[in-house]
């Protein structure tokens, strides 16, 4: 017997034409980008990047060609991030025009091409993250949203929520130590830095919360198991690529005739339209 799934609406998650959230990027035609857009956020600890790699094998499996993107993956500008972020002396307007270029880099050469061919591009975290992480920092939240105004509106943004010290038992079980910037310390300046975690993750899901009306995504509890939060995810990722979801009629559906030639085709299509661009795209995942 599948597990029941939280209730949801059909008509949340059909499919929309593509629009951008301001001015965009000039020249994108968005009526050819026929692939789909599927975010998940969350912070460390949340178990965003195991969802994502649960969605990535469940969707290539059906025939769905995919492409992964996340923070700090650019070709342009993504190890000198890495590199200022370590010296630990980032002020909040050059940490957030260092990420904005990062994402800007990856939506022209890697998302929207994908897109214009077809390929379901899944988000490890998007700008939702990379504002919240601003505002908590000072930024001036008219003056981030213009700076993000370029981004894609994604088919769907699900927010894996998990409490505050759950997310901190996970990351030390993992690695023993929590992080300088997750855990907020070049704002509180704290000898404690477990307890500016806390305070820096509750403030984290306080702007998410606010975002969440602003922005219409939806919010998964991420206190379950693996297991369950992926049965609720890949329902409604189906109700966005099929308008009916595996879940409902007790039969999985996970082949089609075409299979092969859909993700042969695509894959063909896209490598030959990136390969000026970015001709490695990296599923690693970052922080």
């Amino acid at each position: 017997m599948r597990p029941s799934l939280p209730t949801f609406s059909r008509q949340r998650f059909a499919k929309k034409p593509k629009r951008f959230y301001g001015k965009g990027i000039p020249g994108v035609n968005l009526e050819q980008l026929k692939g789909q857009l599927i975010v998940v956020e969350g912070v460390d600890g949340s178990g965003r990047s195991t969802q994502i790699n649960l969605l990535r094998d469940w969707l290539e499996r059906r025939g769905f060609p995919t492409v992964n993107v996340g923070l700090k993956r650019s070709m342009l500008v993504s190890r000198e991030l890495e590199q200022a972020m370590r010296g630990n002396i980032l002020g909040t307007r050059t940490l957030s025009l260092f990420y904005a270029t990062d994402f800007a880099d990856q939506l022209e050469n890697v998302i929207t091409p994908a897109l214009r061919s077809g390929f379901i591009v899944l988000a490890d975290r998007y700008i939702y993250t990379l504002m919240s992480r601003a505002i908590v920092r000072g930024a001036e939240p008219a003056w981030i949203r213009e700076v993000y105004n370029i981004a894609l509106v994604p088919d769907a943004v699900f927010y894996l929520a998990v409490s505050p010290r759950i997310l901190g038992e996970r990351n030390l079980r993992k690695h023993a130590v929590l992080d300088y910037w997750e855990s907020g310390m070049d704002i509180h300046r704290s000898a404690n830095m477990y307890a500016s975690f806390i305070e820096y993750q509750r403030q984290i899901q306080k702007e998410f919360k606010a975002m969440q009306e602003l922005y219409g995504f939806d919010t998964v509890d991420g206190n379950r198991s693996p297991r369950a939060i992926q049965n609720e995810l890949q329902a409604k990722i189906d109700l966005i690529l099929n308008g009916k979801t595996d879940h409902d009629d007790g039969e999985s559906n996970e082949s089609e005739p075409d299979n092969t030639e859909r993700i042969t085709r695509t894959t063909a299509a896209f490598a030959v339209r990136s390969e000026r661009n970015q001709p490695h795209i990296r599923r690693k995942s970052s922080a």
